[in-house]
């Protein structure tokens, strides 16, 4: 029997993940795992550290290194992993450097061995060799070896459009997929925990909405400062850790970045988020099958949510930029990075107090399962929606962010509030209310009953208002652990 069969608790955020993972030294077929993810969200770690005492090879890509200099690193690799293959001569192609790992790893074991080639787009390069000797080396001789074979690289529109969906020997070949993504909230408060670091809630969903759940970032985060602090240092001065985060961050994930770009800026400028017309008619890039690969790319990769509005059809869908790095990277750092002590000055201005609406309600539909959950309606069947209306002569414009259409006949209009203090609702919130429902109900001609739902950051202040709200919660059932889906789809 394999080794530590029992998941790795030290993983902070990724028991899931670890659980599955290691249940994959437990099947009795070998295993090809591919593992996507974007840049600085822990893919590398994830995987040394699940599989570190079943670790039989590991090499890592080096960016813009040539096919020669990338077979030298494999020699360099095969030495650490087996010392007597010293002697062995360097392979003159990949065909070669296989055969000797195939001939180094002998016969099967009983425990399962893992094969892991990190950051494969940089390991491939120009090659037109490598995919096919992979193919050949895993359906010749892994899949009888009883191994895991991982792969993993950050460039994921590469991992999608040459292993995910290869159209030539690598079709179907993964056994596994697995999307490391972000930490949501419940898991960025047990990593801070685990280093020790008792943050209020309050600060974890400050920080969150500048820099989101990236491992990497958020590992930056010094215990002895405030939250203010923290996001100036990590962002603005010549010498922040997130200084010329954008630029690579896109570069790292996409082939044709400079599209991706274009698409996020146009969004990051309409918060309410833009159908794809608009979305043409802002980076005046052209409709067809790019721009839809870069919109679904955007989305595998958790930068944009596709939220169908719910008076349209679902070929018109509603495009929002919800990654929280970018949103803040578009809104503050882009022009000001240079300045030391930028957001010390700024974070208490209106803009900023703007901005802190706009980000709490993204992290709100980010979290909306846990919404659900606390409504009590986590095992009903569900839609979320927006709902976009333009004034005209006779109706009022309307516009509602996050619509819950449940299949028990009710709709859940949700409101997000984001105060430091506990929020006090006027007669102006109420109408306002109001007449988003009255817009809504004679626009859709529903007839489902219609509850008011609303969340706040530290609560709300009783006065003859709130007996009007049906539903409030704070920003603490945002913390409520929800399992992923780490299955990538």
């Amino acid at each position: 029997m394999a080794k530590n069969i029992e998941p790795i608790f030290d993983l902070v955020g990724r028991f899931e993940e670890v659980k599955r993972m290691r249940s994959f030294l437990q099947t009795k077929q070998s295993e090809f795992v591919v593992v996507l993810g974007r840049r600085r969200v822990g893919k590398t770690y994830l995987i040394k550290k699940v599989y570190e005492n079943e670790m039989a090879f590991y090499i890592t890509g080096i960016e813009k290194f040539s096919k020669a200099k990338q077979i030298v690193n494999f020699v360099e690799a095969r030495n650490k992993f087996f010392p007597q293959s010293i002697n062995y001569i360097t392979p003159k192609n990949w065909q070669q450097a296989f055969t000797q790992l195939k001939q180094l790893f002998g016969p099967p074991q009983k425990n399962k061995r893992v094969i892991f080639l990190d950051e494969l787009p940089w390991l491939v390069g120009t090659s037109t060799e490598f995919t096919s000797v992979l193919d050949h080396f895993w359906n010749t001789w892994a899949i009888d070896n009883n191994v895991i074979l991982v792969i993993c690289g950050s460039a994921t529109s590469w991992m999608i459009t040459n292993i995910i969906n290869n159209a030539g020997g690598l079709h179907n070949r993964a056994t596994r997929k697995i999307n490391v993504q972000p930490f949501n909230l419940a898991e960025t408060e047990t990593y801070f925990k685990a280093k020790n670091m008792l943050m209020p809630k309050q600060s974890i969903v400050e920080l969150y909405m500048a820099l989101g759940g990236i491992p990497y970032y958020l590992n930056e985060v010094k215990p002895n400062q405030t939250t203010v602090q923290n996001i100036n240092y990590l962002c603005f001065g010549k010498n922040a850790p997130l200084y010329n985060e954008f630029a690579s961050l896109y570069k790292a994930l996409f082939k044709n970045y400079n599209d991706h770009i274009l698409v996020i800026k146009a969004l990051a400028k309409k918060w309410k988020g833009l159908v794809r017309q608009e979305i043409i008619d802002a980076t005046k890039l052209s409709s067809g099958g790019g721009l839809t690969i870069t919109l679904q790319e955007l989305e595998d990769c958790n930068f944009i949510h596709k939220q169908p509005q719910i008076n349209k059809k679902l070929r018109d869908p509603l495009y929002r930029l919800t990654d929280e790095y970018s949103l803040f990277y578009l809104a503050f750092i882009e022009n000001h990075a240079t300045i030391s002590d930028y957001w010390i000055k700024k974070y208490n201005t209106q803009q900023a107090k703007i901005w802190n609406g706009y980000a709490f309600e993204t992290l709100c539909i980010k979290h909306i399962d846990n919404i659900k959950t606390a409504l009590g309606i986590a095992g009903i069947y569900t839609n979320e929606c927006s709902f976009f209306k333009r004034a005209n002569e006779d109706t009022k414009g309307c516009q509602i962010d996050i619509l819950i259409d449940r299949a028990d006949n009710v709709i859940n209009i949700c409101e997000m509030k984001y105060y430091n203090g506990k929020y006090q609702l006027t007669a102006a919130d109420i109408k306002n209310l109001q007449q988003k429902q009255q817009v809504f109900e004679t626009t859709t001609k529903t007839k489902k009953q219609i509850f008011y739902t609303l969340i706040t950051l530290n609560g709300l202040q009783q006065n003859k208002y709130t007996p009007l709200i049906n539903q409030h919660f704070t920003k603490d059932i945002l913390f409520t652990k929800k399992p992923k889906n780490l299955l990538w789809l």
